[in-house]
C-alpha cells in the first residue's frame, strides 16, 4: 500500500510588502525547499475592507495589480511546474480573474465562512477547496460545507489552526482537529500560526501529523527580523527546507496503518530477539519430547515459538540433537 505523503503549503500571505522581485524570491525559497505549493492572498482591498480600518492604508501599500499578480502565477508556473499555486481569496469581485491564472486550488479564510458570494463562486470553479476553520462555530462550518457541497463535488479540506499571531502553544487545542474529521468526516488540515522565533514553530505542526492531518500549511518570509506583516509566524528560506525535511521524515515514520510484510531490519530483530522452543539438553533420535525437556530461549536462528508448546509435546525426533537448539517441523518423524 502506498504510504500518504502529507501536502505542505508555503503561504506567503503579505511577506512580499508589495515588491514582485521581493515575491518571485519567496516563490523560489519554496521551491527550493520542495514544498508542494505556493499560497497567495489575491484580494482587491476596496471590497475586501473599509477604508475606516487602521490597516486599510497599509494594505494599500502593498497591493498588488492583477498584472503583476498574473506575472508571479506565470512566474511560479514556468519555473517551477510541479509546484502547484493555491490562492487564498477574501471576497468575490477578484475571483473570476484568479480562477483565469490557471491556478490548482483555492483557500477560503474563515472570515468569510458565512458569505454567499464568495462561496458560491469559488465551489462553481470546481477546484479543490482548503476551508479555514479557525475561530468558526460547528454550525458555521456545516453551513459553509452544506453550500459547496450542493454547488460541486470538489475536495473540500478543513483547515483548522488557532487564530492569532503568534500563537501560544497553549491556545492551540489540537484536539480538535480529531473532533472536526469525526463530525465532518472530511480531511483536516493544520495551519500553524506559532512563533516561528520559538522551537514549537516546528514541533507543533509535527504533532499535529500524529492527528492524521493531510495538509500542512506555513508561513514563509524573506527575513523574518525586518518584523513585517505576517513576519511573526513565518519561516525564513533555510529554516523552511528544515521543516519540510522534518515533515518528509515524520512522513517516512508513520508508515500506514495496516498490516505488512516485515522488514529486512524486522526479520533480523526476530531472529535476534525472539524466543522459540529449544531442548534444554542434548537427546538422540527417536527420543519422545516430555515438558521437562524443553525449554523457551532466545536461540541461534527461529524456531517453533513458545505458544506452539502443545504440538510438539509427544512428538518423537527424527535425528539427535544438541542442547538449547531449536526445534523446527524438521526436527520430528
Amino acid at each position: 500500500m502506498k504510504k500518504n505523503k502529507t501536502i505542505i503549503i508555503a503561504e506567503m500571505a503579505c511577506s512580499h510588502e508589495g515588491d514582485l522581485e521581493l515575491a518571485k524570491k519567496i516563490v523560489d525559497s519554496a521551491a527550493i525547499a520542495n514544498s508542494d505549493a505556493i499560497q497567495l492572498q489575491i484580494w482587491s482591498l476596496r471590497s475586501m475592507m473599509s477604508p475606516q480600518r487602521k490597516e486599510y492604508e497599509l494594505l494599500k501599500r502593498i497591493e498588488f495589480s492583477r498584472q503583476e499578480w498574473k506575472g508571479l502565477v506565470d512566474y511560479s508556473r514556468e519555473k517551477y511546474p510541479n509546484m502547484q499555486v493555491y490562492v487564498c481569496v477574501y471576497e468575490h469581485s477578484t475571483i473570476e480573474f484568479i480562477d483565469s491564472l490557471g491556478i490548482d486550488g483555492y483557500k477560503l479564510n474563515s472570515s468569510d465562512l458565512s458569505n454567499p458570494l464568495v462561496l458560491n463562486k469559488v465551489a462553481k470553479t470546481g477546484k479543490p477547496i482548503n476551508l479555514s476553520v479557525g475561530a468558526s462555530t460547528i454550525a458555521e462550518i456545516h453551513s459553509a460545507v452544506k453550500r459547496i457541497s450542493s454547488i460541486s463535488e470538489t475536495p473540500i479540506t478543513l483547515m483548522y489552526g488557532h487564530q492569532s499571531f503568534p500563537t501560544k502553544p497553549e491556545n492551540v487545542n489540537m484536539s480538535y482537529i480529531k473532533k472536526l474529521g469525526d463530525l465532518f468526516e472530511l480531511p483536516i488540515g493544520y495551519q500553524d500560526h506559532c512563533d516561528a522565533d520559538n522551537e514549537s514553530a516546528f514541533w507543533l505542526p509535527a504533532a499535529s501529523m500524529g492527528m492524521d492531518v493531510s495538509v500542512l500549511e506555513k508561513h514563509i518570509t524573506h527575513d523574518r527580523s525586518l518584523k513585517g506583516i505576517d513576519h511573526e509566524s513565518a519561516l525564513n528560506p533555510d529554516e523552511f527546507i528544515k521543516f519540510v525535511k522534518m515533515v518528509r521524515t515524520i512522513d517516512q515514520a508513520k508508515g500506514i496503518n495496516t498490516p505488512r510484510e516485515f522488514s529486512a531490519d524486522e526479520i533480523k530483530y526476530r531472529e535476534f530477539q525472539k524466543k522459540s522452543i529449544v531442548v534444554a539438553k542434548g537427546m538422540k533420535a527417536g527420543s519422545i519430547l516430555k515438558e521437562g525437556d524443553l525449554s523457551f530461549m532466545r536461540a541461534e536462528g527461529l524456531g517453533i515459538p513458545p505458544n506452539k508448546i502443545d504440538t510438539v509435546l509427544g512428538k518423537e525426533l527424527k535425528g539427535d540433537i544438541s542442547a538449547y537448539q531449536p526445534l523446527t517441523q524438521d526436527s520430528f518423524r
